[in-house]
């Protein structure tokens, strides 16, 4: 991966970007869409497209822009900042952390999250996991009037405060928000790699939706808008390579190539579409990995219902310590993924879908 493209993801992960807070990120996807073509589209909710392609069937690849974080809700008289979480988090990873808190002009404020100190409480409460309402965040303010005049006010964004960079000159990546920007950064490699070659044989909708962390909104909606013949959520899974976690965990490994999702909580994908992913990947020797997700789900599970029902898959790419401050990809997952992903989109032409659509 050269240079120019490694920078180009940590640039995703470092923007700040909440579930109805995507804007930076959507400000980088227009951007970057707008070298390739000139449709650009976005559903009432903030979800964007790009499309690529004049005929033949529509087929949808969308990541979601935002990140698991926080959202101000109140500033206490001494000046500390009381929270609501805003995606899935898990109280042992989040205190101590430094963060960043967006105002409404943009403004960017460092904090760091706090708690009762551990010599005041009693042994009882020192041996369970501290309880995420009674956190707060310190700006190092002493009064309300202070944190004010900073421009903060409830309904705030907050996320990680971390730098993405090359973990000690090897192949894994380490940053805030992998959890969906690499998934984002591939829709766009993959409307990037499209552009440069002669013109596709279908309608192809590279985009990217809101809201995914807190319950899928934007793939609904921005699904709805498309009405795709064919649709994949490009998204990121659970890695099971670190010690500790059981032989059945441990299907997933960093650097084995993309995860083909096979079963979810709120999806059984189709048929026909995972044969013919795989069938892809299996032909160009392209590293892939079944995994599966017993408790959650991918954009993929509003995107399969809407209209008449649309064949969906999940294509991930496996992540460490997911919703967390810091996560870890390895780039030839990005680059196998972006690799096959690329080849589905450009093969889906009127006789590939109608035959995975016949019954």
């Amino acid at each position: 991966m050269d240079t120019k493209e490694e920078q180009f993801l940590y640039n995703l992960s470092n923007v700040d970007g909440i579930a109805g807070h995507e804007q930076e990120v959507r400000e980088i996807f227009k951007e970057e869409a707008k070298k390739y073509t000139s449709d650009i589209e976005f559903d009432g909710l903030g979800s964007v497209v790009a499309r690529y392609g004049e005929k033949g069937p529509k087929v949808l690849m969308a990541s979601h822009m935002d990140e698991v974080g926080f959202m101000v809700t109140n500033i206490t008289d001494k000046g500390f900042i009381e929270f609501q979480t805003v995606g899935g988090w898990w109280a042992q990873v989040m205190l101590a952390q430094q963060v960043t808190i967006t105002t409404r002009k943009g403004d960017k404020v460092q904090g760091v999250t706090g708690s009762k100190p551990p010599h005041v409480l009693t042994a009882e409460v020192r041996n369970k996991v501290y309880d995420i309402k009674d956190m707060f965040i310190d700006l190092g303010m002493s009064s309300k009037e202070e944190v004010e005049a900073l421009g903060i006010r409830p309904g705030d964004m907050i996320t990680p405060r971390i730098e993405a960079t090359r973990l000690n000159g090897g192949k894994f990546l380490l940053g805030k928000a992998w959890d969906n920007r690499i998934g984002t950064a591939i829709v766009l490699k993959v409307l990037e790699n499209l552009a440069q070659e002669n013109p596709v044989e279908n309608q192809l909708y590279l985009g990217a939706n809101v809201q995914e962390e807190v319950g899928l909104r934007g793939a609904q909606t921005l699904t709805h808008k498309v009405n795709p013949a064919i649709a994949f959520a490009v998204d990121t899974g659970t890695a099971g390579d670190t010690p500790g976690m059981t032989p059945k965990e441990a299907d997933s490994v960093l650097g084995k190539g993309p995860q083909i999702l096979i079963f979810d909580a709120t999806m059984i994908p189709h048929q026909k579409l995972i044969n013919f992913v795989t069938d892809i990947a299996d032909e160009l020797n392209i590293p892939y990995q079944y995994t599966v997700i017993a408790g959650g789900g991918t954009d993929a599970g509003r995107m399969h219902l809407s209209h008449d029902g649309i064949p969906s898959l999940a294509v991930t790419v496996p992540v460490r310590y997911l919703h967390s401050h810091t996560s870890m990809i390895h780039e030839d997952d990005y680059l196998n993924t972006v690799k096959l992903l690329t080849e589905v989109a450009r093969r889906l032409d009127d006789e590939a879908v109608k035959e995975i659509l016949s019954y």
